[in-house]
């Protein structure tokens, strides 16, 4: 049988895009490699403890999140806003007082940083969230660890808050991110919740899912190699379709497909699970290593957010070490023995449930940071994946968001003869089935927006070449107008080829779209 889109992986990526093919009416085959769905977004169930695929936590400020998943369902269990920075003066508590007001004269006075760092941290958060996403995505583009220390914030603060916080987050102890990145993230933690759902991180792709047609995942079906739009299993199999849509991680989706879709890079991850009697620590709390006292950076009693997460009568202890120290050879030994020195004697009665080691838990994305990459490579070939877009929970369902619709504009072909003109191209692509007006003017804009990041640079060549004309025509008497013109327009093109919406917000008067 011959499909009309066949989609290899079933991650988030991977069940986005199958999902919206199947709201078009478009029939899909999606291939993973696997035992199960969600890629690295799984919980596995051990002896009574939901244990995901290495420490993750969901922002409910996601707009993907927000728009594809009841979050009501998921009965999710809630972080507390803020910190616990455990240094060599013992554990202090870092609030969000925005949230927690009472907290606020606390949080000041704690002896992480100074009042000066928190007063900034206050500055820095209020600036994201007033900032639109594009307009974030078109600030300078350095490492986060710059664009901490040009924001003001003292060495002790970076190392002691903000290095471990986002280490857990971005899997970046060294803090080379993107600092796009950094802030699109702290946009999303300042103005939504951050929690664990009731069924582990794994329900998220549970829902996706289960809106697809009966038979459209086949889980154990390795992909070997690809000709042309067929899938090639490992056993010789062949799946076949009219547009074929590689939905795996960036490093899998480079060995499939080749110099088109180049590397991303790896951040690694790992995770050590403990069962404990009594709860180490009490409260949703997440707990960060001020100190660099060893591999881990976070700690969470994941039983203290989601009681789910452990039989009753037990508590489930998450040790999470981002970066290149997950790879590390003894790992589980060395996470002991800093534990105890945080928890003392009672951490030598836990039992160490599993440790989840990630070779890749998200793609490098250093500056600068391409946010949204393409995705339709010619000839009925597309890619999705967090690599096309930010490494998040969002990044993935938006960029199989896109491929959809790239995908269905490839399979309604090319639109009919024309009079010409951008008038009668578009009244062309709007006829064509089975897109309706909404989805052809988003594959629209999602077409000059792909044509805008391959050209940017002859466009803002052109812009300024008109500049230059209209300049000497006018004899100069217009000069600084004709100048923040050009620097208008081409502020335009940059901000469209950077940005995308990848995490953006609602237009004016949609609605919620975020979670």
């Amino acid at each position: 049988m011959r499909h009309d889109a066949v989609i290899v992986g079933a991650g988030l990526a991977g069940l986005t895009c199958a999902q919206d093919l199947a709201l078009a009416g478009v029939e899909s085959i999606v291939l993973e490699a696997s035992d199960g769905i969600g890629g690295r977004v799984r919980t596995d169930e051990l002896d009574g403890f939901l244990l995901d695929r290495g420490f993750q936590i969901l922002l409910t400020a996601y707009p993907q999140v927000r728009a594809r998943i009841d979050l009501q369902a998921l009965e999710l269990g809630l972080f507390e806003p803020g910190a616990v920075v455990r240094s060599g003066a013992g554990l202090d508590r870092l609030s969000d007082p925005r949230r927690r007001p009472s907290e606020l004269l606390g949080t000041l006075s704690a002896p992480v940083g100074t009042t000066v760092d928190k007063l900034r941290a206050a500055l820095l958060v209020g600036e994201v969230l007033r900032r639109p996403v594009g307009e974030l995505l078109r600030h300078p583009d350095v490492s986060t660890a710059e664009r901490l220390r040009r924001a003001g914030f003292s060495e002790r603060f970076i190392d002691s808050f903000w290095r471990p916080l986002f280490a857990g987050i971005q899997l970046d102890p060294g803090l080379e991110v993107s600092s796009r990145r950094f802030e699109l993230i702290l946009k999303m933690l300042a103005r939504g919740a951050t929690g664990l759902p009731r069924r582990g991180i794994g329900a998220i792709a549970a829902q996706l899912a289960a809106r697809l047609p009966a038979g459209s995942v086949r889980t154990g079906a390795r992909v070997a190699r690809l000709e042309g739009r067929t899938a090639v299993l490992a056993d010789g199999e062949r799946v076949g379709g009219r547009a074929l849509i590689v939905a795996t991680e960036g490093p899998a989706a480079h060995q499939l497909i080749g110099a088109r879709v180049p590397d991303p890079g790896s951040r690694a991850a790992a995770c050590c699970w403990f069962a404990s009697a009594q709860p180490p620590h009490l409260g949703p709390t997440l707990l960060l290593d001020g100190s660099s006292g060893g591999p881990v950076l976070n700690v969470v009693v994941m039983s203290e957010v989601q009681p789910s997460y452990a039989p009753p009568g037990r508590s489930l202890v998450a040790a999470a070490v981002p970066g290149p120290r997950a790879l590390e050879r003894g790992l589980a030994g060395r996470v002991g023995e800093q534990l105890a020195g945080w928890f003392g004697s009672m951490a030598g009665d836990w039992e160490h449930l599993r440790t989840d080691v990630i070779p890749h838990g998200q793609p490098a994305q250093t500056p600068p940071l391409d946010p949204r990459r393409r995705v339709a490579l010619g000839e009925g070939l597309f890619v999705c994946g967090d690599h096309r877009d930010t490494a998040s929970i969002q990044g993935a369902m938006f960029s199989g968001e896109r491929t959809a619709l790239a995908v269905r504009s490839w399979l309604a072909g090319p639109a009919p003869a024309a009079t010409g003109g951008l008038a009668s191209t578009a009244t062309g692509h709007l006829r064509k089935a089975p897109m309706g007006l909404s989805d052809r003017l988003k594959d629209l804009r999602s077409k000059a927006e792909e044509a805008v990041v391959e050209h940017k640079d002859q466009i803002q060549e052109t812009v300024a070449k008109v500049g230059e004309a209209a300049d000497q025509r006018t004899g100069g008497r217009y000069h600084e107008q004709i100048q923040k013109a050009g620097e208008k327009a081409a502020g335009f093109v940059e901000g469209i080829a950077e940005d995308g919406a990848p995490e953006g917000e609602p237009p004016p008067g949609a609605g919620p779209a975020e979670g």
